[in-house]
C-alpha cells in the first residue's frame, strides 16, 4: 500500500476514486422534497457545475468515479429512520421509483461508471461499495455530493474507517446551512484528512498529465 501525503499523490488516478453523494432531484431540486421542507437548496445548485467540471475533467484523466444513489422503501424503512427528525412531515423523499430519486439534471453517469444505491446516511452501509473500490485497487476518495454534513460526511468518515486516504472537495460539496458545511470541513481537516478545491485537484491532473507527456 502507497503512503499518499500529498495532494497530487492523494488524486492520482492510479489509485483515485471520486465519489459523487446524493446529487439527486429531492436534495437539490427547488422542486425537491428537501426545498419543500423550506431547505435552502441556493448553496446544492451552485456547486453542480463546478462538479460537472470536474467529473468532466476526471473523466479526461481515467479516474474511477462511482455515483452515490438514496432510495427508500418500505422495505428499508425502520422507526428509527422513519421518525428521524427530517421526515417528520411524511416520508418523502428519495422515493423509489420517483422523479426525487433521480440524479440532478447533468450528473449522468456513463455506462463504465458505477453507481452504488444506499439506503442510510453512509454510503458504506450495507452497499457494495467497499468492494467496489477495493476490486479497483483505490487507496485514496475524493468526496463530493449533497448534504456536506450529512451524507457527504458520514460516508467520508466511514471511509476513513476503512482505511482510505479522505479529501473533502470543498466548492462540490453543498449543505443546507454555510454554517454545518464549513463546520465539517473544519473537522475533516482536524481529524479526518484534507480538504482541498476543484480547482486545486484539476490542477493536480494537468500537472500529472505533463509528467505523463514528457515521460517523466
Amino acid at each position: 500500500m502507497e503512503i499518499l501525503r500529498s495532494l497530487q499523490e492523494r488524486c492520482d488516478p492510479r489509485w483515485a476514486a471520486l465519489l459523487v453523494v446524493d446529487v439527486q432531484n429531492d436534495f437539490v431540486s427547488p422542486q425537491g422534497s428537501a426545498a419543500k421542507r423550506n431547505e435552502d437548496v441556493s448553496a446544492a445548485v451552485a456547486v453542480v457545475p463546478r462538479l460537472i467540471h470536474l467529473i468532466d475533467e476526471a473523466r479526461r484523466v481515467g479516474l474511477t468515479i462511482v455515483y452515490i444513489k438514496t432510495t427508500h422503501s418500505e422495505w428499508t424503512d425502520t422507526p428509527s429512520w422513519v421518525y428521524r427528525s427530517s421526515q417528520k412531515g411524511g416520508l418523502s423523499t428519495c422515493r423509489e421509483g420517483t422523479w426525487g430519486a433521480e440524479f440532478y439534471e447533468g450528473i449522468s453517469p456513463l455506462p463504465n461508471e458505477r453507481v452504488v444505491v444506499k439506503h442510510r446516511y453512509s454510503a458504506f452501509i450495507n452497499t457494495d461499495l467497499n468492494t467496489v473500490l477495493k476490486a479497483k485497487a483505490i487507496e485514496s476518495v475524493l468526496v463530493t455530493g449533497v448534504a456536506t454534513n450529512v451524507c457527504v460526511e458520514t460516508t467520508a468518515r466511514d471511509a476513513y474507517m476503512y482505511d482510505y486516504y479522505i479529501t473533502m472537495i470543498e466548492d462540490c460539496s453543498a449543505a443546507y446551512d454555510g454554517k454545518l458545511h464549513e463546520n465539517t470541513l473544519e473537522n475533516m481537516r482536524r481529524h479526518f484528512g484534507l480538504v482541498a478545491s476543484s480547482r486545486e485537484i484539476i490542477e493536480n491532473w494537468q500537472a500529472l498529465r505533463q509528467k505523463k507527456a514528457a515521460g517523466v
